[in-house]
């Protein structure tokens, strides 16, 4: 009996033990108090309501804390009752809304009772929220910070009836109009984004599985709105390459034969990588990135070209890359891929029933996602350029160069 009373003690105290080590790796959140927010500004409503537009090119630039709180404050601290900060609401139905924003501070989750954020992720989340909205990824990648409206609308369905379901619905739209309106008065530019995999966008900000995004809105600094140029326009304009290299273990001799190509045909390129700066290749030859691929703006350039080697898988299954291969297949853009690069295309989704070639690894996922292999050392459909490896590096270059240029 003593044996067991001692086991049971053992037993306790290392649950104990147990309980306060998992506690103890509990990362905490942190808190950001927002500045009081400014209830009277320069502008009236009506001129507000006048100058309010939809901005779907923005340039990147960041906002600060409180340009982020007082639009913050518009989309929900504004409706209180008084100065204690509770929430007055019609049947309190979106005291179910729960505001998260993405920054590139990371991601956050407003707080209207303390005016506050809490940091629920350190990473930026824009890429992968950008992946998730088709064809405003370019708006939502580049716009200073996205609103991700959500609410339990499972949970309502079934606790509350459609009616409530539905007032939640109107009341994330209120939302998002104040969110505009304010954007307005602090000359911002702003777009609502209501289609969008939610799947995605869940997977992205890590939501809990009980909430459901409803609506988004970015908001940013306008970027130059171009005029669309004309056919005449477009023959005499310079053209342009975005080379994508892996920021290490690159294939030195597609890149450098590539390189020289498009210098000798007079095509403008940027070099892009995950980081700026020296990367190496395989052999150790140096190169130098002059800009991140979430940079790249398909629209800007005439063609796409991944270089191969064993760094390659850094980009394999990027959501931001697999993004820019379906926008630049959609556009009709010159897409090259040399050596293990081609799975990237695959993985896009680009190249189902369309010829292909790559090294032999890459044979399998080719054909799994629809490709077909032919082992040849080039190939060339329509405007997607493959190459098996190295030893055709050169005769890649000329091909990718030529269907650039025209030639």
């Amino acid at each position: 009996m003593k044996r067991y009373t001692a086991l049971i003690i053992i037993l306790a105290t290392f649950a104990v033990i147990c309980q306060g080590q998992r506690r103890g790796r509990v990362v905490p959140q942190t808190i950001i108090q927002l500045a009081k927010p400014r209830v009277a500004g320069q502008m009236s409503f009506e001129e507000a309501l006048n100058d309010q537009k939809d901005v779907v090119i923005f340039n990147r630039q960041t906002l600060d804390r409180n340009q982020i709180g007082q639009l913050a404050w518009a989309a929900q601290g504004s409706r209180k009752a008084s100065e204690n900060l509770q929430p007055a609401l019609p049947n309190n139905d979106d005291s179910s809304i729960q505001i998260y924003i993405a920054t590139h501070e990371g991601l956050f989750i407003y707080q209207p009772s303390e005016n506050s954020l809490l940091q629920v992720n350190t990473m930026d989340v824009r890429n992968d929220l950008a992946g998730a909205t088709g064809q405003m990824r370019a708006s939502v990648s580049a716009a200073g910070c996205s609103f991700i409206i959500t609410a339990p609308i499972r949970r309502l369905a079934t606790a509350r009836g459609r009616s409530n379901r539905t007032n939640v619905y109107l009341q994330a739209g209120h939302i998002a109009q104040n969110i505009q309106l304010q954007a307005v008065c602090l000359d911002l530019g702003s777009t609502t984004i209501d289609e969008f995999e939610r799947q995605a966008v869940s997977a992205a900000c890590k939501l809990p599985r009980n909430i459901d995004p409803i609506y988004l809105i970015s908001v940013g600094y306008p970027g130059i709105q171009t005029t669309p140029d004309t056919d005449d326009q477009k023959e005499n304009l310079p053209k342009k390459a975005a080379i994508i290299v892996p920021s290490v273990n690159f294939s030195d001799q597609e890149f450098f034969e590539t390189l020289k190509a498009l210098d000798a045909a007079s095509v403008q390129r940027v070099i892009a990588s995950t980081r700026t700066g020296v990367i190496r290749g395989m052999f150790g030859n140096q190169t130098e990135a002059n800009a991140l691929v979430n940079q790249i703006r398909v629209d800007d350039y005439d063609a796409i070209i991944f270089i191969g080697g064993t760094g390659i898988i850094e980009f394999t299954y990027d959501s931001y890359i697999m993004n820019m291969v379906r926008e630049a297949f959609d556009k009709r853009k010159v897409i090259a891929a040399s050596s293990s690069a081609p799975a990237i295309l695959a993985n896009a989704g680009i190249l189902k029933g369309i010829k292909v070639t790559a090294t032999l690894s890459e044979r399998e996922v080719l054909r799994k996602n629809g490709a077909i292999y032919t082992g040849l050392p080039l190939e060339q459909h329509m405007k997607i350029i493959t190459c098996s490896g190295p030893a055709i590096a050169v005769t890649f270059a000329r091909a990718v160069t030529d269907a650039i240029t025209g030639r």
